[in-house]
């Protein structure tokens, strides 16, 4: 143990330095908001990177593949795809253009300029802050469910203690020393799962056999009993797609591979890192560090996921799902029993430092939408904007460090991170994504059908969310409180809307509403515009 508390203490000491930096190197809002949008674009691509794999990622989507097998590598695919190659070479160029012509400091305000519609840049800047911390609290309750259970400290000792190291780093640092942190932590991540993926093999004889014993396992004596649940649900093996159209297909299809695959273009945590580099050369040359990056983290997290039925069966005769008790907590079961000692302690930093990346750009979107966008921008409350963004980041850590204690209390669900990723990140795609494209490529789209698409798109979500989609409003309480259900079409002919996930819905209902409102106003709109802005 005392080589983990050195390890923490190392990570710890340099990660205060980094804040220091950061802190030292912000002379205005710009450089608190934008790192003074003179990023190197490695470490741009890396912040980016150590930003969209969380704890998230690593324990509860790679829970998610050790329940349902390898069906989850189509994330990494569109990860790659759309969450790399599309996000910066479609997105990330046009928007770091549009957003350094228009002086834009955050995506709300991006959204605001662009359209020439002060409401927008408060509507998006509440929406932002009221549910990105459902997200941040999954990212807390991964890191804090592994320390706790590894080091043997209550959970809620190991919560006030993570959140307060995330609160120093970001709030005195800013994206700075976020974005200076996250470089180095993702080299962390990155040395972590590489061992990771290395030592699993070799553990089940090698690439081809662990495959083999992976496909087999369906059959092995006892297995069948134990996914019984799940082969009634569509499940048809780790290495095989589950049974189209079945509540597992649905499940992974729509909500962890669609609902985070396409969400993570609308992300307002990711989307500002494009605006903090000087050219969109840069951004040219950050697609292949990122990209691997990201095809190695996600990639390894749910292979690992899934080969750790193999080792548990063949230690114990049950599957993960059965062995570690949770989704959540198959990855830290799988650590714990079948890696070196050693390595638990140092995999412990790796998550810590996937946590605090993650937690730090979402705290810090949380703190911009609430005291620049909402607060500053749109109600035009005094203060200067550095100040109001601190103290509505503490806020809005508070709220996520709540909500991750109330979901360890509450028992609300096995794989409660998994869904509060998917959540939001469909949220965000279902209320941004068809205005954001269309303030990158549509020139006379006007601020009227922006307006509509973004209500339309995040009401229809967050009806799905909270009362349709069995998941999500099974695990948020409300519809039961309600309607004494988990999901109002549950047993109805309706039924199958129950598995289906928001985006599917409210994304097209954001296109359409969108559509409808262009046709009706036509091109009134005076585009690209800047909004008078409230500065220091």
């Amino acid at each position: 143990m005392n080589y983990v508390i050195i390890g923490l203490a190392v990570y710890v000491l340099f990660m205060a330095v980094l804040a220091y930096l950061g802190y030292k190197k912000t002379r205005n809002t710009a450089d608190y908001l934008l790192a003074g949008k003179q990023m190197h674009p490695v470490v741009m691509a890396m912040s980016y990177g150590a930003t969209f794999i969380s704890t998230s990622a690593i324990v509860g989507f790679g829970g998610a593949a050790g329940q349902f097998g390898m069906g989850l590598v189509w994330l990494t695919v569109l990860n790659i795809f759309v969450g790399i190659f599309v996000a910066f070479v479609v997105f990330g160029k046009k928007t770091r253009e549009i957003g350094h012509r228009l002086g834009t400091n955050t995506m709300p305000e991006f959204f605001a300029r662009r359209f020439n519609c002060k409401f927008i840049q408060g509507y998006s800047g509440i929406l932002i802050f009221l549910f990105m911390p459902i997200y941040a609290s999954a990212v807390l309750k991964g890191i804090v469910d592994y320390v706790a259970k590894y080091i043997g400290v209550d959970f809620t000792v190991v919560l006030f203690v993570i959140s307060a190291l995330a609160a120093v780093f970001v709030v005195a640092g800013g994206l700075k020393g976020i974005m200076y942190a996250d470089a180095f932590q993702g080299a962390l991540m990155f040395t972590g799962m590489a061992f990771l993926i290395i030592y699993t093999y070799d553990l089940l004889g090698g690439v081809k056999a662990a495959n083999a014993a992976l496909s087999q396992l369906p059959s092995m004596p006892g297995v069948a009993e134990q996914t019984e649940g799940l082969v009634k649900g569509g499940f048809a093996g780790w290495t095989s797609m589950p049974k189209p159209g079945s509540p597992v297909w649905w499940n992974i299809v729509t909500t962890l591979v669609a609902g985070v695959g396409i969400g993570a273009l609308a992300q307002p945590q990711l989307s500002v890192k494009f605006m903090t580099v000087k050219s969109g050369r840069e951004l040219n040359r950050a697609v292949l560090s990122g990209g691997i990056f990201i095809v190695f983290m996600t990639g390894v997290a749910f292979t690992v996921g899934a080969l750790s039925n193999v080792a548990f069966y063949n230690s114990t005769g049950q599957i993960a799902l059965k062995a570690a008790g949770s989704n959540d907590g198959i990855i830290p079961a799988y650590i714990k029993s079948f890696l070196p000692e050693w390595f638990g302690g140092i995999f412990l930093i790796v998550l810590l430092a996937a946590a605090i990346t993650t937690l730090n750009a979402l705290v810090h979107a949380m703190g911009t939408a609430l005291g620049r966008d909402f607060l500053k921008q749109s109600l035009h409350m005094k203060g200067k904007t550095i100040s109001l963004t601190r103290v509505s980041m503490l806020i809005g850590l508070l709220i996520s460090v709540i909500l991750a204690w109330l979901s360890s209390k509450l028992d609300i669900s096995m794989a409660i991170i998994a869904i509060g990723t998917s959540l939001f990140y469909g949220l965000c795609a279902s209320t941004f994504l068809p205005s954001y494209i269309a303030a990158l490529y549509v020139r006379n789209f006007p601020k009227t059908a922006a307006v509509v698409s973004m209500i339309a798109g995040s009401a229809v979500s967050l009806f799905w969310i909270f009362f349709v989609q069995e998941k999500t409003a099974g695990s948020l309480q409300i519809c039961r409180l309600l309607f004494n259900t988990t999901s109002i079409v549950k047993g109805t002919v309706l039924n199958t809307l129950s598995m289906v996930d928001a985006i599917v819905i409210g994304l097209p209902m954001s296109v359409i509403a969108g559509l409808i409102a262009w046709a009706v106003v036509g091109n009134k709109n005076e585009v690209e515009t800047a909004v008078p802005v409230t500065e220091d």
